[in-house]
């Protein structure tokens, strides 16, 4: 046998070898970039409504009326959003000022829930919208002159 032609036909039949290589190498590598980048916006949106339901529920807590302090968290935490360029398809912000109407030295807190329904669509994997959810509650100075009941 000649060894030149051993060596021809082993390059001939590692021909293409680059192509299929390709063909399953960068589908799998563009899915693993889309994995990363998905996971990075549901973590930037986690710490967004944490941060806002941390701002709702210390605006309330300084709040001396449970009106006005509802009022007040609930235009704090859309504006935490907005500041922080959070996008949802839908949000829902829900404070508990209960505590806000008993007399003053009665201790109590405020409690601040944020839900925010993440897209995640537009990245062109087929998942699903994520609700992120966060509750936070702060202590209400129990000798801060509060509105009457």
């Amino acid at each position: 046998m000649n060894p030149g032609r051993v060596q021809a036909s082993r390059r001939r039949s590692e021909r293409g070898s680059a192509a299929v290589e390709a063909v399953i190498g960068v589908p799998a590598f563009a899915l693993l970039i889309l994995l990363v980048i998905m996971g990075g916006r549901v973590a930037l949106a986690r710490q967004a409504v944490d941060a806002a339901a941390a701002d709702a529920a210390r605006v309330a807590s300084l709040s001396r009326d449970a009106t006005k302090a509802k009022t007040s968290a609930i235009e704090v935490a859309e504006a935490s959003l907005a500041n922080q360029g959070i996008t949802c398809l839908d949000t829902a912000i829900s404070v508990d000022t209960a505590a806000l109407r008993q007399p003053a030295g009665t201790p109590g807190e405020v409690t601040a829930t944020v839900s925010c329904v993440l897209k995640l669509s537009d990245l062109g994997l087929p998942v699903p919208s994520r609700t992120i959810t966060s509750t936070v509650t702060s202590p209400i100075d129990t000798y801060s002159e509060r509105a009457n009941p």
